[in-house]
């Protein structure tokens, strides 16, 4: 049975770095992170681009479902909204899958400290905290795991992840 992994969460809380250490804890592993499927200058959200990035991301996925290479297909973007993550499932072809729908969330303070850092570094502008800390909440309300990674370095929030999946606790709504 192949597995794949929905992760989703507010800009800086972690999801890339997280997801590339589950891929490397699995075998026959691949992971997509959505940003790259719509890496662009100037960076423009359109309903033309939410589109086609939509159309991107269940493109691959569905290519590394197909592919009998892959038992395990990583995949992390925003997600915040439950309308997202039910778009992208509905374009999936996951007969015979598992999906694990996750969402990682932490504390605002711990956000904005990882969002600081980022920011200070030059990876990312002022601006991201304006629109990442207020996205927190819409998480709560999706029909997804929660992992608080506050307190949990990438590694472990990869761990628990992995205890999730391995108990195959199925989510509601989440095939």
């Amino acid at each position: 049975m192949k597995h794949v992994y929905l992760i989703g969460g507010t800009m800086g809380v972690g999801k890339t770095t997280v997801c590339r250490i589950l891929k490397g804890k699995l075998s026959n592993s691949v992971f997509l992170d959505g940003d790259w499927c719509w890496d662009m200058h100037p960076f423009q959200v359109t309903e033309e681009t939410k589109g086609m990035v939509l159309e991107n991301i269940c493109f691959l996925l569905n290519n590394f479902i197909r592919c009998s290479a892959y038992d395990h297909i990583v995949f992390c973007w925003v997600m915040h909204e439950q309308e997202i993550l039910d778009s992208i499932l509905s374009r999936l072809d996951t007969e015979g899958c598992a999906v694990h729908c996750i969402s990682l969330i932490c504390s605002q303070e711990a956000l904005r400290a990882r969002l600081q850092k980022d920011v200070d570094a030059g990876i990312r502008t002022e601006d991201v905290m304006g629109r990442s800390i207020p996205r927190l909440a819409q998480y709560e309300k999706l029909n997804t795991r929660k992992i608080d990674v506050t307190q949990l370095s990438p590694e472990n929030a990869a761990e628990r992840i992995l205890r999730y999946t391995q108990a195959q606790q199925p989510v509601k709504g989440c095939r």
